[in-house]
């Protein structure tokens, strides 16, 4: 079973918006850190947002204020809330998973799922 499945990604004009969201398989949902990363066309995977097990939040300086990153731990998934897309938000997105204890580390990502920001 894959851990994490992205789905919302689309082709949109600029300006537009996107909902993007990503559900979890994993036990213990609530204790992980979510994140969303971006790999752009010729560029390394970045970082995007990220959401606590505590719900605090952290963006990327380049979409601050324009995405908004949440989870819903009734139902395993968090979101990332996209508006006033550019063209260079072009990406596959991607989901990770992480949670740190003194024995072990767990990390997982999803598969990615593609936005295209173009008129």
């Amino acid at each position: 079973q894959v851990p994490l499945v992205e789905s919302g990604g689309a082709l949109v004009q600029p300006g537009g918006s996107l909902r993007l969201s990503c559900a979890a398989s994993i036990s213990a949902f609530n204790v992980y850190t979510m994140k969303w990363y971006r790999r752009a066309p010729g560029k390394e995977r970045e970082p995007v947002a990220t959401i606590t097990n505590s719900g605090d939040t952290k963006y990327t300086e380049s979409v601050e204020g324009r995405f908004t990153i949440s989870r819903d731990n009734t139902k395993n998934t968090i979101y990332l809330q996209m508006t006033s897309l550019k063209p260079e938000d072009t990406a596959v997105y991607y989901c990770n998973a992480a949670w740190s204890t003194v024995e072990s580390e767990y990390d997982y990502w999803g598969q990615g799922t593609q936005v295209t920001v173009s008129s």
